[in-house]
């Protein structure tokens, strides 16, 4: 790729190394550090003016060194006259705050979007989105990828009897993500409605007395998907009322594996759930890979790597919204 940069931050190390593997380049040469006061210092090792600069940040633990540290990057490269700036963010950072919460709630995301703008990017790269209306949040060209061609993938070559499946949504808000994968591989979907609002006896009720299950799931495989994991109660309760209801195999899917805290031991301990399966968008440390024997992490860097050589060339991405690209 001529007149081009890959620059990678510190966020996620093992993604930059495999996407720009993939590209046949090495990764531009930069300097991330911090001051004694843990402010972020950046200093760019190569020329790029007139460069077309790639700068891979996901979010990562240290949400906001990472962010920081991106926007100082895109900064720095703008300030060398690059000529045109992408930001490849495979996880985007405060995308759970895309909506107010509370009345004086504040949407983070959008904010995100804005400073983004004003350090000077050019193109942003992302992957699956919290919530779609996200898009608009930005005066920039955005591309949102999915990871879901990927995950469909891995559930074909992978998964006994998944023909007999069904992917399930443990919340009304993922019915249109569910829908999609069910579209995809051509079987059921259902969906766990949950009742939040139950007043009366729900305080001393069972939890899953509030919990309502729609669709057949009797001696299938269910397929429990989401866009991130974080924090797992959620989906464990989903697990087991779905093998309540006969599920034969409960799978936990998300593109974004945060697992918070002790996520990964508790579904170690769930009987019910038989994997999890996430991607690489999200960095998760060996020590705590090692916590569960269920964990699957697809790589999804033949995606990103793919989307930026075809914005490198000017040729249109929308192939890697229904294809996992090949020639990489």
């Amino acid at each position: 790729m001529r007149r081009t940069k890959v620059f990678a931050g510190s966020s996620h190390p093992e993604l930059a190394g495999l996407v720009t593997a993939r590209l046949g380049v090495e990764p531009a040469k930069s300097t991330l550090s911090q001051f004694k006061n843990r402010e972020t210092s950046v200093e760019i090792g190569v020329s790029v003016r007139n460069e077309d600069v790639f700068i891979i940040q996901s979010g990562s633990p240290k949400i906001n060194d990472s962010l920081m540290e991106l926007l100082i990057m895109i900064n720095a490269c703008k300030g060398s006259s690059a000529q045109r700036i992408t930001a490849v963010i495979p996880y985007f950072p405060y995308s759970k705050q895309s909506k107010k919460k509370k009345h004086r709630g504040a949407i983070a995301a959008k904010l995100v979007a804005n400073i983004l703008s004003i350090s000077g990017v050019d193109h942003i790269i992302t992957m699956d989105l919290h919530a779609s209306q996200m898009q608009g949040f930005f005066n920039r060209p955005v591309d949102n990828l999915y990871a879901e061609p990927t995950i469909a993938q891995w559930i074909q070559d992978n998964v006994d009897d998944w023909e007999n499946g069904v992917v399930v949504s443990k919340n009304a808000g993922g019915a249109k993500r569910v829908t999609s994968l069910a579209d995809r591989l051509n079987i059921d979907f259902a969906l766990i409605h949950k009742d939040r609002n139950r007043q009366g006896h729900a305080a001393v009720a069972d939890e899953t007395s509030q919990m309502t299950l729609v669709g057949d799931v009797q001696d299938k495989v269910c397929f429990i998907v989401d866009d991130m994991i974080d924090g797992c109660h959620s989906f464990l309760e989903a697990a087991d009322m779905l093998v309540g209801h006969g599920a034969k195999q409960v799978y936990i899917i998300a593109t974004h594996g945060i697992l918070s805290g002790n996520s990964l031991r508790q579904i170690e301990e769930c009987a019910n759930v038989h994997r999890v399966v996430v991607t690489n968008t999200y960095p998760i440390p060996q020590e705590k890979r090692a916590l569960s024997s269920k964990l699957k992490i697809l790589d999804i860097s033949a995606t990103l790597a793919e989307a930026i050589r075809r914005t490198h060339n000017g040729e249109s991405i929308s192939y890697l919204f229904t294809q996992v690209p090949k020639n990489l």
